[in-house]
């Protein structure tokens, strides 16, 4: 790897093993993985992605992207290989005016979050502040106020890239709209995104916290809660249900409602039949900012934990699956495990499915086992309980998965991801990356028709002993 010929023409830091700052710059959020980059590029706006993606192509370089570098598979780095990282590029602009923000990609949503709401606005992003705002949207986009306005890819106006060919370019609904159609949800196949433009809201106090129940009682609390959002809800109310462990080591079922509309007298009328039910040992739910809720679930999703993902959207909710959830998660072996029915409807179910590369738009309730844990001696055993919990949740799997909940051994289910819409995403990757430059993803191989373009093989992630192992490919590079 030639190192000296990126140094002319890059502007941010280029740190190798041994450099300053080298071990807190390679850290992600899943403590799980452990990789070594040759060369970790932070990059301090779009020229420097460019220069450094032309060094890839020049060196024949197939790199891994960093943002927030929270997601749950630790793509965002790689061993002996290059990251592009481009976590230092945190510029924002917020428009009040005409209510879009446009924002590098660098930034975390509790950053964006604070830019926005100074002028009382927000945008769909997350139920973690510390996720960082690219890989999240990029993705498809869950949060809070996805009733009202759908998920974050919905609310994106466009995005600047840097294509394979080290070219930017400004994808939107009249300029490469192939592309633009192909990043809302199809991750980071396409290219380095160095900024999104999205379109805000305006979003005052909220209504928000947990209601929590005993876990023993999770097979009543569960069905009261599956009846309650069934029954139909206002596009301004989400409602998740998660299996939790308090402060003193309590199992507890936690029922966490988020009324994000205007009129905050309603919303505590609508709210009311779900404090009353029980009623719940401990009932946290009051108004906040929405800066606030936003931050709810950091504490729980803490940086540097030892995480292991399976999730799946359930075609139903029926009695013989609470029974399923709620035997597992009594014998849960980690009390950092997060299980969690994510319930979506309104404006996200609204949006046709090939309107967007993201195509789950129809099912009700969205199964995501979040478990995390401190000791590497208990990965054996968390990894375990997690894959067998998932496979007892089959029957009622709808065989779709929200591609940001995969986890690194979930190669073979990439096309769940996507569904019909996954032939157009393959053309649209062999027109901006051919050669798959980026492939440490979760991997849209570039095609045509139903027909992948011929390229070398590509091993995909393994898990073994160490659970995590790197997967290298014919074009893995190593430091020289």
């Amino acid at each position: 790897m030639n190192v000296d010929s990126l140094k002319a023409e890059f502007r941010g830091e280029l740190l190798t093993p041994g450099s300053d700052g080298y071990d807190a710059a390679r850290r992600l959020w899943n403590g799980m993985i452990d990789r070594r980059p040759a060369l970790i590029a932070r990059c301090t706006g779009p020229e420097d992605v460019r220069a450094v993606v032309r060094f890839a192509a020049r060196e024949n370089i197939y790199p891994a992207v960093r943002a927030g570098g929270h997601g749950a598979a630790g793509l965002a780095s790689v061993d002996d290989g290059l990251v592009i990282d481009v976590s230092p590029m945190k510029r924002i602009e917020v428009d009040a005016t005409a209510r879009t923000a446009t924002a590098e990609s660098g930034l975390t949503w509790g950053e964006f979050d604070r830019s926005t709401q100074a002028h009382g606005l927000a945008t769909t992003g997350g139920l973690v502040s510390t996720t960082g705002i690219a890989g999240l949207t990029l993705g498809g986009g869950v949060g809070w106020l996805m009733g009202q306005h759908g998920l974050s890819c919905d609310n994106t106006v466009s995005y600047d890239v840097v294509t394979a060919d080290g070219e930017l370019v400004t994808a939107r609904a009249d300029a490469h709209p192939d592309l633009f159609w192909a990043l809302k949800g199809g991750s980071g196949n396409f290219g380095v995104v160095t900024s999104i433009t999205y379109r805000l809201h305006p979003v005052g106090p909220v209504i928000s916290g947990m209601l929590l129940h005993p876990l023993t009682r999770a097979r009543e609390a569960l069905r009261f809660y599956r009846e309650f959002v069934l029954a139909g809800l206002p596009d301004e109310l989400i409602v998740y249900a998660a299996a939790v462990t308090g402060p003193d080591g309590t199992p507890l079922l936690a029922i966490v409602p988020s009324w994000t509309g205007a009129d905050l007298e309603e919303g505590e009328r609508v709210i009311a039949p779900l404090r009353a039910f029980g009623p719940p040992v401990a009932d946290l739910v009051t108004r906040m900012p929405y800066t606030a809720m936003q931050q709810m679930l950091d504490a729980a999703a803490g940086y540097g934990l030892r995480s292991y993902w399976k999730s799946h959207f359930l075609s139903g909710l029926p009695d013989d699956a609470i029974d399923t959830f709620a035997r597992f998660t009594q014998a849960c072996p980690s009390p950092r495990t997060l299980v969690v029915l994510e319930h979506g409807h309104g404006a996200v179910t609204r949006v046709a499915t090939d309107a967007t590369a993201f195509p789950i738009r129809g099912h009700a309730f969205d199964f995501v086992v979040v478990s995390l844990w401190e000791d590497a001696a208990d990965d054996a055993r968390n990894v375990a309980w997690t894959r067998s919990f998932f496979q007892e949740m089959q029957p009622w799997s709808a065989a779709q998965v929200y591609v940001n909940a995969l986890a690194d051994d979930d190669a073979g289910r990439i096309a769940e991801a996507y569904g019909g819409n996954y032939a157009r995403l393959a053309e649209v990757k062999a027109k901006y990356d051919p050669g798959n430059r980026f492939r440490r993803n979760h991997n849209i191989r570039p095609g045509r028709g139903d027909t992948e373009i011929g390229l070398p093989a590509q091993r995909e992630p393994a898990i073994g002993s160490a659970v995590h192992r790197e997967h290298r490919d014919q074009a893995d590079v190593r430091p020289g």
